[in-house]
């Protein structure tokens, strides 16, 4: 939160870097939102701070996006083997956990604030919201 705030505030911070392989942070880095009126903070765990941000007055919007699941376990999975982030097998069977979660993560996200929309309403959204807001020197 803190990190969202000082880029809201500031125009920059040091944000992590993960290793998804080894399931953890292994680093710092500079990152600046030179001079845009807004950023993204992406992720399956960007919900948990909607209602911190939207009580800050920090939030523009809060999406969480709907896509056809047979999709998403797609492209996982080739991202996924194309990157040997694990053994394909253990790809696999996470592939088809994460298949079968999608529908309780995508409620507990919208149970947190986020909005459920499918990719083409999310980037209309942040068009709009751009739109509006000229950009900062």
């Amino acid at each position: 939160m803190e990190t969202i705030a000082r880029l809201a505030r500031e125009g920059k911070a040091e944000v992590p870097v993960y290793a998804i392989g080894a399931d953890q942070r292994v680093a710092t880095r500079p990152f600046h939102v030179d001079g845009s009126p807004f950023f993204v903070a992406e992720g399956i765990f960007a919900a948990e701070i909607v209602a911190e941000c939207r009580r800050r007055g920090l939030l523009a919007g809060a999406y969480a996006l709907r896509r056809p699941r047979g999709a998403t376990f797609l492209r996982r999975l080739a991202r996924d083997l194309a990157e040997q982030r694990k053994a394909p097998r253990v790809l696999v069977r996470r592939g088809i956990a994460l298949l079968r979660a999608e529908p309780a993560v995508l409620r507990r996200q919208t149970g947190l604030g986020a909005e459920a929309a499918r990719a083409r309403e999310v980037l209309r959204g942040v068009a709009a919201l751009l739109a509006g807001h000229p950009r900062q020197p």
